[in-house]
């Protein structure tokens, strides 16, 4: 495995790859990340595993300063997968000039995420459409515990036309149904024990809009305990766009965020009805 650092040591080492899969990643890998690379290997001889905590998709308030960094575990981990090549560039090597050259997603950039984190989205559109022309592959696979980025990715790659297949996995869960996430790791213990209660909330309401209740009817089965979390949003939505759905509609994804103590989850489950 060829850990590189730079732009040009990459497309060195790609130059003779005749396919290859992405998997973007902010590092701190997890065994979610872990199946992401997995799955790549199914698609492509060369597996390029980016790892890059990406400045443009956090606000001044959030975690960019604190979030967790482990390059060398994290190479030992991808070395055992079978990865191929990890690229993990500088700020500076990603960003050597001011990015005054940015992506302006769909308008879905402003709901539910976007909403609470403005500017997220264009961030994680821009560091991902870079990466994009720095690895030049054919296929990427990014997780679907982040549902609507998974969407709005989606959409560039359709309309600015790029030759690259974005796959979509499965959430990797905890046994107690806990997200595998980067940030879990800034739960304390007692906090850990009430981390599932976000995923049992989306049970909840999934399981009421299998019973036949309204979304509106079906949220009011997954408040979280208000003493505990404290909720941004948790929402009922199309599966296919994220549009607030119809009563003719059958599939459909909840989504929730909410932070408990000072960290902050995100889930979703897809509901066929």
């Amino acid at each position: 495995m060829d850990i590189l650092h730079t732009l040009s040591a990459l497309r060195h080492r790609l130059a003779q790859e005749s396919t290859v899969a992405l998997v973007p990643t902010m590092g701190y890998l997890h065994d979610g990340h872990m199946d992401l690379v997995h799955r790549a290997q199914l698609h492509a001889p060369c597996v390029v595993t980016s790892i890059f905590v990406n400045p443009l998709q956090f606000g001044p308030q959030e975690d960019f300063s604190r979030y967790p960094r482990s390059l060398a575990e994290d190479c030992a981990r991808l070395k055992q997968a079978g990865c191929s090549v990890v690229f993990a560039p500088s700020e500076n090597e990603m960003y050597p000039e001011p990015q005054s050259v940015t992506v302006d997603p769909s308008p879905l950039q402003n709901e539910l995420e976007g909403a609470f984190r403005p500017g997220h989205f264009r961030g994680v559109a821009t560091v991902v459409l870079k990466l994009f022309h720095m690895v030049q592959p054919q296929v990427a696979i990014f997780g679907k515990k982040d549902y609507q980025q998974t969407l709005i990715l989606r959409t560039m790659v359709r309309q600015l036309a790029l030759p690259v297949t974005l796959l979509a996995a499965e959430t990797v869960r905890a046994p107690d149904g806990l997200a595998l996430s980067s940030r879990n790791r800034y739960l304390s213990q007692a906090e850990r024990q009430r981390a599932p209660e976000l995923y049992q909330a989306l049970e909840a309401v999934a399981e009421a809009l299998k019973q036949g209740k309204t979304p509106q009817e079906s949220l009011k089965r997954g408040q979280l305990d208000s003493t505990c979390w404290s909720t941004d949003y948790m929402a009922v939505r199309r599966a296919q766009d994220l549009s607030e759905p119809s009563p003719a509609d059958r599939s459909l994804v909840v989504l929730g965020a909410a932070r408990l103590g000072g960290t902050r989850l995100i889930d979703n489950l897809e509901v066929l009805l």
